[in-house]
């Protein structure tokens, strides 16, 4: 937005802010600027009415969070535990699926075989299918290789979900290790990833009409997520004893 726009934003009216409050109870899902801007009178100041209401909820009972670019407002941290019997349980992700995830998030925008490469074994169909329909993992666009496999990265139910604003607020490397998610014996210069996923060169948002899987390749899934106890195949001999 140009200085000139700026200065042409009319002052903050009580009448906004309501108008706001009633779009945002109302919408099913987070709100970015240019749809809430619509139901407003012109040359609405959008970031000062969301910090008018953001201050106004503060101590609620319910907050306005801040998702990426979109709006909504989510229950107060410290009641989350009142509202545990009314939550409906998702599917517990495999720890394949887990890995998979944390993969995606560091590292997007990150390919099929990026993500077998950084895990080091392969993963099947189904554990990227399952974080698809999650809905915390998204098609984002094809790498400009041979084959144009297409890239995988995290989306905004992603970061509602985690209460995440961006990606620049994944833990980093002090947190996973207080969390007890990594110890001390990690190789020299150990790292962890800070995803740019608006910030690579070789990746092509997918054009109109491409649903991101005419070019997947057919492979032969691995069974990466079957049980460890799964009985061997029967042999002749034991089939006829």
């Amino acid at each position: 937005m140009s200085d000139k726009d700026e200065t042409d934003l009319r002052p903050v009216t009580d009448e906004d802010i309501r108008t706001v409050e009633a779009i945002l109870f109302a919408a099913e899902e987070p709100l970015d600027a240019p749809n809430i801007a619509d139901k407003l009178a012109a040359n609405a100041d959008i970031p000062s009415i969301m910090e008018a209401i953001a201050v106004k909820y503060a101590q609620s009972g319910f907050n306005l969070q801040k998702t990426g670019k979109k709006w909504s407002f989510r229950t107060a941290p410290d009641l989350a535990h009142a509202l545990q019997k009314h939550v409906v349980q998702q599917r517990r992700l495999s720890r394949a699926a887990l890995e998979t995830l944390a993969i995606i998030a560091y590292h997007q925008p990150v390919t099929r075989a990026e993500i077998e490469d950084i895990r080091g074994v392969s993963i099947s169909k189904g554990t990227l299918d399952v974080l698809l329909e999650s809905e915390w993992v998204k098609i984002r666009g094809r790498r400009r290789v041979p084959g144009r496999p297409v890239t995988y990265g995290t989306s905004d139910h992603f970061l509602l979900h985690f209460g995440l604003e961006s990606l620049t607020d994944l833990p980093g490397l002090e947190e996973l290790k207080a969390a007890g998610l990594l110890d001390d014996r990690l190789p020299p210069g150990f790292e962890v990833p800070a995803p740019d996923p608006d910030n690579d060169p070789e990746e092509d948002p997918l054009a109109a009409g491409d649903d991101g899987s005419d070019l997947e390749p057919l492979e032969m899934d691995l069974p990466e997520d079957m049980p460890e106890d799964m009985p061997d195949e029967p042999t002749e001999d034991s089939a006829s004893a």
